[in-house]
């Protein structure tokens, strides 16, 4: 997964510019092209967003804007690689000149959990992610 950090234009609702979109739509196809991008996906300000708190049976809601921009996420994407090196040499080329700095991070797999992860919680996973693929579908 590759993780574009926010920054003040992003929180502030500053759209990109045509440019932009179209160095990357290009970066975009390539990845499709290759077989690497899954999914990605811009978000909107956390102006727009909420946290929920948990705390034993307590819920606690509160509504963005949250300051720390350092630690918001602008965007994503999900990568489909064969290595890490592979997803820095794409990340690399990514239309990025602005100082932006982005995160990747391995997405577990299902044998990553080990024992804990037993037969049945790993069918059941099967199940859910079978139900939500057909759901995607639907839209």
């Amino acid at each position: 997964m590759v993780i574009v950090k926010a920054n003040k234009d992003s929180e502030a609702g500053v759209m990109p510019t045509e440019k932009m979109l179209t160095e990357m739509g290009k970066y975009n196809e390539e990845l499709v092209k290759a077989g690497v991008m899954l999914a990605g996906e811009g978000l909107q300000p956390t102006s727009k967003g909420a946290r929920v708190r948990f705390d034993g049976k307590t819920r606690t809601v509160t509504d963005g804007p949250f300051s720390e921009t350092k630690e918001l996420i602008a965007g994503f994407w999900l990568w489909q690689v064969r290595s890490r090196d592979e997803a820095i040499e794409w990340l690399k080329r990514a239309p990025f000149t602005d100082g932006e700095e982005l995160e990747l991070r391995q997405v577990f797999e299902m044998e990553d959990f080990g024992a804990e992860f037993t037969p049945e919680l790993r069918e059941q996973e099967k199940r859910v992610m079978a139900e939500a693929e057909k759901n995607r579908g639907k839209s």
